[in-house]
């Protein structure tokens, strides 16, 4: 599970479109690389190498902005990912 640092006040909620993972991110745009299922290109490569494409598949759905947003979201995606066990709160 994908997770933000404590003390974090805005970060993006991203949908993968290949792995369907939800996930926070503290970086926000449109499209990113998923942290599940995407690979950030390798830039130390070789002459004779032709550097891979990133793909950008996780699409941003929501900005979620202050402290305590982003806690409460983090905790819901911590629970959902638990199935429901919510002894750990």
């Amino acid at each position: 599970m994908f997770y933000v640092p404590d003390g974090t006040q805005i970060c993006g909620f991203y949908e993968c479109e290949d792995c369907g993972e939800r996930f926070l991110d503290i970086r926000v745009g449109a499209r990113i690389v998923c942290p599940y299922c995407g690979e950030e290109p390798d830039m130390e490569i070789g002459p004779d190498e032709v550097m891979e494409e990133s793909r950008e598949n996780a699409i941003l759905l929501q900005v979620i902005e202050g402290e305590e947003e982003v806690e409460k979201m983090d905790g819901l995606l911590s629970l959902a990912a638990t199935g429901g066990d919510y002894e750990w709160i």
